[in-house]
């Protein structure tokens, strides 16, 4: 259905995926957060990106 759950999940990861052109995300955001090893990357680049998945997931829970 158009304007549904999986049209926002889409344009939500389309929009975070060329915030962060240089990672490969999950298919599922949660993974991101989940699987991800502190100190992988310098601190600020490490509190940008969790920030965006952070940010992704809500506004998917939200529906925008």
């Amino acid at each position: 259905m158009p304007g549904g759950p999986d049209d926002v999940t889409g344009r939500v990861c389309g929009e975070l995926a060329a915030e962060l052109p240089d990672e490969d995300l999950a298919e599922d955001l949660a993974d991101c957060l989940d699987l991800y090893e502190m100190g992988t990357k310098p601190r600020c680049e490490e509190v940008e990106y969790l920030g965006l998945v952070r940010e992704a997931l809500d506004r998917i829970a939200r529906g925008r």
